[in-house]
């Protein structure tokens, strides 16, 4: 089965599969004929797409028991949706500017606003004792899981499934939100179930509200004034907005289904948009204030607003920063680097590189926020004089990349937060999931190492990019070989790629050594660094230390400190983690940041207060383990691609032009060679110890007989004649 899940793999931007990570499901495969089912009456005669569709009567929770017709064409609402790429108006008729309050409606008087954000519900904002529903077909499909965009495992009737689903003999399925406080409710997104195996989705819905659970009234038709039927779904994936006709200020909302596809059951996935209001009296607790008193621009960002803003904090801080182009996305998009540091532009002898990568799946819109924040915040109180982020700039040169994949970015984008869903715009313009583009460097190592190569013939770093990659027909998008061709050009030491959908730190290798295995356990051989660097950001992210917090989708990561080895999580063949530390002295690992891909804009302050500190202690730990200058003795003068092997660990690192070089390492003490062609090697015992370093290690080399006389004969100088007696002493040893 996962043979056939990879293959699929491969052709997923063509059929719509989301999977490149886990608990994604199939998207977008023929479904069954999507014929209908109305409330209980599963054997009845399938109603046609365009027919009309008569809601069941008599249902006693408050609504009207009149029959209402209302013509639902699914197609043309989900083209609609498409076309627009913004929120879709909705097929019932617009709100006039007076709301009558029914019986039990709170009297709370605000002026009305052009569009709410998102209850929360994706996001985990609203906790699962808000969630209730009428009946769930088991625990796994209970009312929890009824989020929009909750991704499910892989079998079906575990814990994790992908929707709440109401069960087979439930005639009128209800699914309720508690929002705890008074709300101003005004629209509702449903999807279907995510399932490898099912289709399962409603088709139309209403919708009550209630201010005590108990008495409920109905969202009205503002023209006929009976009861409204929202239609909902017609695939499991695609988001579908529903605005309602008249905003409502209650605290309870409920769905309830009244068609779902015949065959399938009653199941959907919500979120809902509300806009929190006064409560005059203090009759309900006050609801958590979140946000950050940063004055930072807290916004989504599409590529002519990143570039502006790019470009502002450029003009605010040009002693510190530098705004550089490192290639183009398939469309011509520039991808755009902010460079912060005490001399931009240039690598100081010492000074280490570091990097953080954002948007390489372009659905995954935190992290490119989150380094534009970051931009702005380390301009900011660099000007302030903070100290700490004063050392940070003058001890370090950092590189921001916020958009890896412009194109997939700005295909989000249009589709807006809450409708983009789980897959849309994650791979670039050529269907390219840029996260499996880099070359597989794993296998050709694992192979030499299984030969018994590694290191004398075969080196355990820098491995070079094998011939297949480099021909001009390789499908090897623009974008990674952008980012390919910086990783050669700067000689970067620390970095982290940012990605969302999860809570949870991965690091190397995200490949698994087992040809075709889904998941095993694959450290590298620096796995106490990567589980360090790794356990350093959980440790500080809010979010992923908050102790009440619940699982994101499938899996709960906090049960190992929120850490993970990739390859044991999901395997990921030609990962930009693995590519960085094969082919670069790079240890790079992947954040997620959020359980929501693309969250609203108003929950940005509450993301860069989870992740503000984590990031800046990120940074720093680039200053762990030792750095120093492997020089000529004769020349003082540095030498490049010196190899710094540290005894007992099988990967090594190389010096930068000048000579410097950075080696992570946890406390303790090593015994470190360093060597260069036509040099003696030289070994020494470097200790690292707990407090924060990085501890110097230097070496001098003194070159090789054979190496002097080649550059003497270069130069055409003669030979020295002590020079020449040892020759001559080599010779009739070797004789």
């Amino acid at each position: 089965m996962w043979g056939l899940l990879l293959a699929l793999a491969t052709f997923a931007p063509a059929v719509g599969l989301g999977l490149g990570e886990p608990g994604a499901s199939v998207l977008g495969l023929a479904p069954p004929a999507t014929t209908e089912a109305r409330g209980s009456a599963r054997g009845s005669t399938p109603a046609p797409q365009s027919s009309l569709v008569q809601p069941p009567a008599g249902k006693d929770n408050g609504t009207s028991e009149r029959h209402v017709r209302i013509r639902i064409v699914k197609k043309k609402v989900i083209m609609k949706k498409r076309k627009k790429l913004t929120h879709p108006r909705p097929m019932v008729t617009a709100r006039p500017p007076v709301t009558t309050t029914p019986v039990g409606v709170l009297d709370l008087p605000e002026e009305q606003e052009p569009g709410c954000p998102p209850l929360g519900l994706e996001s985990l904002q609203v906790s699962d004792s808000q969630l209730e529903a009428s009946s769930s077909q088991s625990f796994g499909l209970g009312p929890h899981r009824g989020r929009l965009n909750i991704q499910s495992g892989l079998e079906d009737g575990d814990l994790y499934d992908g929707a709440w689903c109401a069960e087979q003999q439930d005639a009128e399925p209800w699914f309720q939100v508690d929002a705890r406080h008074p709300t101003r409710f005004s629209g509702i997104i449903t999807q279907g179930r995510n399932s490898v195996w099912r289709y399962d989705w409603v088709t139309s819905y209403k919708v009550q509200f209630s201010n005590d659970s108990q008495t409920w009234w109905g969202s009205r038709n503002c023209s006929s004034g009976v009861d409204a039927v929202f239609p909902a779904n017609s695939d499991p994936e695609t988001p579908v907005l529903n605005l309602l006709p008249e905003p409502q200020v209650a605290r309870f909302i409920r769905l309830l289904p009244q068609t779902w596809l015949q065959g399938g059951a009653a199941c959907l996935r919500t979120e809902i948009l509300a806009c929190p209001v006064s409560d005059p009296n203090d009759l309900f607790p006050k609801a958590p204030a979140l946000g950050s008193s940063d004055p930072l621009d807290f916004r989504h960002h599409n590529y002519k607003a990143m570039r502006k803003l790019m470009k502002q904090v450029n003009e605010k801080c040009p002693n510190i920063t530098r705004v550089y182009s490192i290639g183009k996305s398939h469309q011509g998009l520039k991808l755009y680097v902010m460079e912060m540091s005490d001399q931009p532009g240039e690598h100081e002898l010492g000074e280490p590189e570091v990097r953080y990568v954002a948007g390489m799946h372009g659905n995954e819109a935190l992290g490119r926020e989150l380094l534009l924040l970051l931009m702005q915040f380390l301009c900011h109180e660099f000007l302030r004089g903070d100290p700490r982020v004063t050392r940070l700039l003058t001890e370090t040169r950092v590189h921001l990349l916020p958009s890896m994949n412009p194109d997939g970015y700005e295909t989000a984008f249009r589709r807006g937060s809450e409708l983009v869903g789980w897959a849309e715009g994650r791979w670039n313009h050529q269907g390219i999931d840029l996260n499996h583009n880099f070359a597989d460097l794993n296998t050709p190592l694992w192979e030499a190492e299984d030969d018994g190569l590694v290191p004398d013939t075969v080196p355990n770093h820098h491995l070079p990019l094998p011939t297949y990659y480099t021909l001009p027909n390789a499908t090897v998008a623009p974008e990674t070989r952008a980012v390919i061709e910086w990783m050669q050009r700067i000689p970067f030491v620390l970095s982290a790629n940012l990605h969302g959908g999860e809570l949870v730190v991965s690091y190397p290798f995200d490949m698994t050594r087992t040809p075709w295995a889904a998941r095993e356990l694959t450290p590298t051989p620096d796995d106490s660094v990567f589980r360090w660097l790794s356990t350093v950001y959980a440790g500080t992210n809010r979010a992923m230390q908050e102790p009440d917090r619940r699982p994101c989708h499938s899996q709960d990561f906090s049960l190992h400190g929120n850490i993970i080895n990739g390859a044991d999580w999901h395997t990921v063949p030609g990962s930009m983690n693995d590519f960085s530390y094969l082919h670069t002295n790079c240890f790079e690992i992947t954040v997620e940041l959020s359980c929501d891909k693309f969250p609203h804009e108003n929950e940005l302050p509450q993301e860069w207060e989870n992740n503000k500190e984590a990031l800046l202690t990120y940074l720093e730990q680039v200053r762990m383990g030792i750095t120093g200058v492997v020089r000529d003795k004769d020349t003082e003068l540095g030498i490049a691609d010196a190899v710094i092997a540290v005894e007992g660990i099988n990967h090594d690192v190389t010096t930068a032009w000048g000579g410097d070089y950075w080696r992570l390492l946890t406390p303790g003490d090593y015994v470190v060679t360093a060597s260069a062609e036509g040099y003696h090697p030289a070994t020494r015992n470097c200790r690292v110890p707990f407090e924060e370093g990085p501890v110097p290690c230097n070496f001098h080399l003194t070159k090789t007989p054979k190496q002097r006389l080649r550059e003497l004969l270069a130069a055409g100088a003669k030979v020295p004649p002590d020079l020449r007696r040892r020759l001559e002493r080599l010779r009739g040893q070797k004789n």
